[in-house]
């Protein structure tokens, strides 16, 4: 008995090791998407009925003084606004419920609104979501700063891409496939997801610049939670002496700009990783759900506190990704159809809407399937 209630409440257990990491995870990055929805809605002067963590039955809420129920529900595998109007879920109003609508709830119901409303209320979700890994890398810029070393070769692998490619000790990297770069960790990130695909690089060798082209193998190697992944090399490596590593300290805008910057790199990357992964092009267990969310999160959490705000930062990341796709029920499916409305100055048809969305939710019904066959038997 002993040794199953230290399997569960131990640092390492279940509950603390990993549910409650999960759950700490899931709930901020749903929180801030949410939360856009909401201040934008309600400075868009939309009524809020309810703003949920989690679906199904209510555990415990309250209403504020605006008549909005916030509330904890039982599935915290999600979360919704819901604004006055019970919009269906092909985004049009339920003709029943609008029926019952005082004249003042509907002057604030969110079909009645403005089509830039109505779309700036739905982009907000995935933007807070940027915003909040922009604020959590900028911190940790400002904090700890940021180690770089110099874009040099000290060593090439024999029989690598690097090797074909006649690249030799000394050379210093200018620009990856037109992408200019300032330090090694550039280059690796480049061709690191780039496997299988001829990129141009150009180095300084001496005095002249050369352009040399290389395609990076697949590797599979560890990352630093302890996850198998699989990356694209060339076969170069740098060292102490040629890379010569120093940390590079940030003052708030400087912090401010990186964070910038990285995230919008990450935004990049997550968008060509699923180019790629539709394309057949990438590893279908590097996709996971809720498992494989719930032991990185475990894993991060037992490196430091530190390492945990990184994974929610780039967990925000691809939820704002993935719900800017094109995709009805997502975000992206509803900016598509207002894009529409825009253009041609009238909604699009109840029942083309209907047709698209019973579409676009089974292709994600069955994403969602994919990745928890992903978590508990594929990979």
């Amino acid at each position: 008995m002993t040794d199953f209630l230290a399997s569960i409440f131990s640092t390492n257990g279940l509950l603390v090791g990993t549910i409650i990491p999960f759950l700490f995870v899931l709930t901020v990055v749903v929180f801030v998407h949410e939360m856009g929805h909401y201040l934008v809605g309600r400075w868009c002067g939309i009524g809020v009925k309810a703003f949920s963590i989690g679906f199904g039955p209510e555990l415990f809420g309250f209403n504020d003084r605006h008549g909005t129920r916030w509330k904890l529900s039982a599935i915290p595998l999600g979360g919704y606004v819901k604004f006055t109007g019970d919009m269906s879920v092909t985004s049009t109003p339920d003709n029943e419920s609008t029926g019952h609508l005082s004249p003042e709830e509907l002057r604030v119901a969110f079909h009645t609104q403005p089509v830039w409303k109505r779309a700036a209320t739905v982009f907000a979700g995935p933007f807070f979501n940027f915003l909040l890994t922009i604020t959590v890398f900028a911190v940790m810029f400002a904090g700890f700063g940021r180690y770089v070393m110099e874009p040099m070769v000290a060593e090439v692998r024999p029989d690598t891409p690097a090797a074909v490619a006649g690249f030799q000790p000394g050379d210093r990297f200018v620009s990856v496939d037109g992408s200019q770069v300032r330090t090694f960790g550039d280059v690796q990130r480049i061709v690191s997801g780039r496997a299988g695909d001829e990129l141009s690089f150009v180095v300084r060798r001496g005095d002249e610049e050369l352009t040399l082209t290389a395609t990076p193998d697949l590797l599979e190697q560890k990352d630093a939670l302890g996850n198998t992944v699989k990356i694209g090399i060339i076969g170069v490596v740098n060292d102490q002496e040629t890379g010569q590593p120093r940390l590079i300290e940030f003052g708030p805008l400087e912090a401010l700009g990186e964070a910038v910057r990285e995230t919008g790199y990450v935004i990049y990357r997550t968008g060509q990783f699923l180019k790629r992964f539709v394309a057949g092009r990438e590893d279908r267990c590097q996709l996971g759900g809720p498992v494989k969310i719930a032991d990185m999160a475990g894993k991060a959490a037992q490196l430091g506190f530190e390492w945990l705000v990184q994974l929610v930062a780039l967990l925000s990341v691809g939820i704002g990704v993935l719900n800017l796709l094109p995709i009805p029920p997502l975000d992206g499916g509803h900016l598509v159809f207002y894009a529409i409305e825009a253009v041609m100055r009238r909604p699009v048809s109840e029942r083309v809407m209907d047709a698209v969305y019973r579409v676009g939710l089974f292709a994600v019904l069955a994403f969602m399937g994919f990745v928890f066959w992903n978590d508990l038997f594929g990979c």
